[in-house]
């Protein structure tokens, strides 16, 4: 089986410790997206629906790379910082460019760098 893994230069990668994208028997996993632009600066500071519009912003890049698009994802999973129950509107509309997809939102207590209120993993069908 092939595995191919990708880091396109439309999303900020950290070269040897993670893959962005990688495929494997028909399915596309992408690494848990934050909200940095391609510089790897952080988007969005304290607003979870910036966030969530960078993040998706990122995943479409990755989708793309892979030659996929937002209708072939089947699995999300969004972890939260902060979360409040009035904040899933904002987050979910950021995020649906296509079909629903099985979804779990997970409230943390903090991801990997302060300042970071979400991250999106997903797994598309290609």
């Amino acid at each position: 089986m092939t595995i191919e893994r990708l880091n396109p230069p439309t999303v900020f990668a950290i070269p040897d410790l993670i893959s962005q994208a990688v495929t494997v028997g028909g399915l596309l996993f992408l690494s848990g997206q934050v909200a940095w632009d391609t510089d790897g600066a952080l988007v969005g500071a304290g607003d979870h629906a910036a966030q969530a519009a960078q993040i998706a912003d990122n995943i479409t890049a990755l989708l793309t790379a892979a030659s996929a698009a937002w209708a072939d994802v089947i699995k999300e999973t969004i972890y939260v910082v902060d979360y409040r129950p009035d904040l899933v509107p904002a987050i979910f509309t950021a995020l649906r460019r296509g079909p629903a997809p099985a979804s779990t939102l997970v409230p943390v207590p903090a991801l990997f760098q302060p300042g970071f209120l979400l991250e999106v993993e997903v797994v598309a069908a290609i």
